[in-house]
Order: structure tokens, then sequence, then C-alpha cells
């Protein structure tokens, strides 16, 4: 039987606990129906005595807590990331403790904030929400984040992306401990696509404009009201007082990307608004976002949102979208 602990953190996301509970659930009925022992040992870790656990699920605290096998951190609530990092505090050193005992750890969406900050993941791939990706870099530079990947895995540590990523890292444990067959039973269960890797196509540019260099802040509103035109960068740069080399050295302290960067992520973003909300051919909507050749814009389409112009229409159009009728 694997021991499973599974943390109820404070400001934790309901919906990600019920998920966890919900898949190895169904994978413990399934070897009861087998008329086997549930695989599964579930238990709760709360922080103190202030976490109400949930009914029908044992619950410890940490200073009475086992060793476990598998340690799971669920996702938080995402108003105040900084602040559910201070209240699970009493979590990373007994997380750092399983996983020296052996241990494996996965983190699910934003529960890779805790994650990170057992140190347990520097030097290792890892992922989170794709919305939470830029903080997450800026608080944990010497972790190698892949914000593009559903879900990661090194050295007995997995993370997922955000939202429904959490059921493919749970697909992918559950064929880890039991086997192929019982994650494709699983799957279909939970309607979940085995095959998905990226959550590159959920991912909305949003850019940093809290910073204070005013200079940086014109150029960032004029790319954004003139990427179609503008071929280069020098062109954003008319009548800015710095050199090249100070200017972009300023822009990628001030937003955390490089001007180019920038530009090319502003006039993605555009293809994919005018590509949900158009019936616009390829070719205009690779003109109106400022591209002139349909191969490289392809490419850098591809690379951006991990899909085709062409796929992502398809998926985010709602023009495209046919009920079933009876």
């Amino acid at each position: 039987m694997k021991k499973l602990a599974l943390l109820l953190t404070h400001k934790h996301r309901l919906i990600s606990i019920a998920a966890i509970l919900d898949v190895f659930d169904t994978v413990n009925s399934f070897y009861t129906g087998m008329q086997q022992p549930p695989f599964f040992d579930i238990q709760l870790v709360v922080p103190d005595d202030e976490v109400m656990p949930l009914p029908d699920y044992p619950a410890v605290t940490l200073a009475s807590a086992s060793s476990a096998d598998v340690v799971l951190i669920p996702a938080f609530v995402a108003e105040d990331l900084g602040q559910a990092l201070a209240a699970n505090s009493a979590f990373v050193p007994w997380i750092q403790e399983q996983y020296r005992n052996g241990a494996e750890i996965a983190s699910f969406c934003t529960g890779a904030f805790l994650l990170g900050s057992t140190g347990l993941l520097n030097g290792k791939p890892a992922t989170t929400h794709v919305m939470s990706c830029p903080a997450f870099a800026g608080i944990f530079p010497e972790v190698l984040l892949q914000s593009d990947r559903v879900l990661t895995a090194a050295e007995g540590i997995y993370t997922s992306g955000g939202a429904t990523s959490t059921f493919h890292l749970l697909i992918y444990l559950v064929e880890k401990y039991c086997g192929r067959p019982m994650a494709v039973q699983t799957a279909k269960v939970f309607a979940i696509d085995m095959d998905r890797y990226t959550q590159a196509y959920f991912s909305v540019f949003m850019p940093d404009k809290h910073h204070t260099d005013t200079l940086i802040t014109e150029v960032q509103k004029r790319m954004e009201t003139g990427y179609k035109d503008a071929n280069t960068v020098e062109a954003f740069m008319e009548d800015i007082p710095a050199s090249r080399r100070n200017f972009v050295r300023r822009f990628k302290l001030a937003t955390g990307i490089t001007p180019i960067e920038y530009l090319q992520k502003t006039r993605i973003e555009a293809a994919k608004k005018l590509l949900e909300q158009t019936g616009n051919s390829i070719l205009t909507v690779m003109l109106d976002c400022g591209y002139n050749d349909v191969k490289a814009f392809r490419k850098v389409f591809r690379k951006e949102v991990g899909l085709t112009p062409t796929e992502y229409r398809l998926k985010f159009s709602g023009g495209n979208r046919k009920l079933a009728t009876a």
C-alpha cells in the first residue's frame, strides 16, 4: 500500500484537494472492486489545529505525521501567493525531511511555490500555472522553469501546470505506481486526454508595467500600439535618450524579457485574438500583426503557443464549436 500525505495547507484551493482525493479514491475503488485491498492510504496533514480537516479522511498535524511514500502539495488561491507561503512556512522543513527519508514530492498548479520554497527544485525542471510563471521565475531563479509543460518529473519530484493539468500529473502518478492499464481506466473515468504535453496555448501575455522606469513604459506603449508597422526595435527608440545597449539592459531589467521578445509576444498575442474573434485568413492575420513571411510566422507562432495558427483557431474559435443536437 502506497502512503500518501496530502497537505491541507492554509489558503488551499478546495477544487485542487477535491481532484486529488477523487482520483486516488477512484483508483482504490477499482482495486476493491477486484477484491483487492486499496492501493493508496490517504492521510491529510494539517500544519496546526486551526485547519479544519475534511470529513471521512483521517487528519494529523505536522508534529504527529508519520513518514509518507508520496507528499502531495495542492494549489493555492492565487491572489496573494507571498502571504500563502508565509502562512505555510511550517511545511517547508517537514517536506525537506520527507524527501531526505525517501518520499517523492508532487506539487499541483501553484503548489509549486511551496515546493520551490524548500529548495528541492533548485537545478530541476518545474512548471506551474501559466499565469503564475513570471512570478515563480522571479522568486525561484535557480529552478529550471518550463512554463509550457503540463508536468515535469525529475529525481522523485513532480510538478504540474495549472487547473486541469492537475489531472495529467495524477494520471502520470497512477501509471507510475499502478501500471498503464489502471492509468487508462482512470483517465477514461475523468475524460482526460493522456497525450497533452503543453499548456502554452492557455497563456496570455500580460507584461509587467508596475516598474518605475518611465522611459521603458513609454516604449512599451509604443510597441503595443505600433507593433504592426515597425519592423525593428530601433523604430520604437526614436527620441529615447539612451544607447541601444543601455536601453536593452534597462528594458530587460524592467520587464524580464528583451525588447525583441516583447515585440514578438505582443504580435503573437494580437494574432491569437484575431484567430479567436475573426474569420480572417491566416495570411490576413499575419499581415495585421506585423509579419510578412508566412513560414516565419507559423514557426514563431508554434514556438510561442505550441500549436499552429490553424490548430489554435480550431481549438479556441467560438464559431467552430458545434453542439450535438438530438
